[in-house]
């Protein structure tokens, strides 16, 4: 299969988008990544220490750059590659350390409590979902929300830790709960 042909359908397939593109930012994309890919897979296995999460990254960092729906002007390809694929490797580590919390906190429920595999897949997905949504937030009401719902602490006490009013606490849960509920 011709390689843009094979690039197009990956990018449709990974994500189950369809971008629009002028040919021309299809075009510059494909080069990009002929030109750059095996490097950026070196550069991810140095900081990854294995091939398969690597090469996994690099597609993903690809597939950040091929969905985004702003004109392409790249003078600098790799600085750009490096800097999508820095966030890019946050969000794996991310991922990874809420699924080892969520898989500890299976590990200790009674047998009969643990959900089943396409259960476990819908929370994890969910938590996942919530964090994302959560990291949007500033870091002052998403903390008063984690306070509140995590770690059950009330309004007061949330205002003391945070050293706020109790009314700023209420509209940094107002915005967490619109957050985490619309998006």
């Amino acid at each position: 299969m011709h390689n843009r042909h094979w690039f197009s359908l990956l990018f449709v397939v990974e994500t189950g988008l369809a971008v629009v593109r002028d040919q021309r930012s299809t075009l510059e994309i494909e080069a990009l990544y002929s030109a750059h890919h095996g490097w950026l897979r070196g550069w991810l296995r140095g900081r990854m220490g294995n091939s398969f999460d690597a090469a996994d990254l690099a597609q993903d960092t690809f597939l950040k750059l091929l969905a985004n729906e702003e004109p392409l002007s790249i003078r600098e390809p790799r600085a750009l590659l490096t800097t999508i694929a820095r966030r890019v490797v946050a969000n794996f580590y991310r991922r990874r350390r809420i699924e080892e919390a969520y898989l500890a906190t299976l590990a200790v429920l009674p047998e009969p409590e643990v959900p089943g595999p396409e259960t476990r897949a819908l929370l994890l997905e969910t938590l996942l979902e919530i964090d994302r949504r959560l990291a949007l937030l500033k870091q002052a009401a998403r903390r008063a929300f984690l306070m509140h719902q995590v770690e059950g602490m009330t309004q007061t006490e949330i205002a003391q830790a945070l050293d706020v009013s109790v009314a700023t606490v209420q509209r940094y849960l107002e915005r967490a709960v619109h957050q985490v509920c619309f998006g």
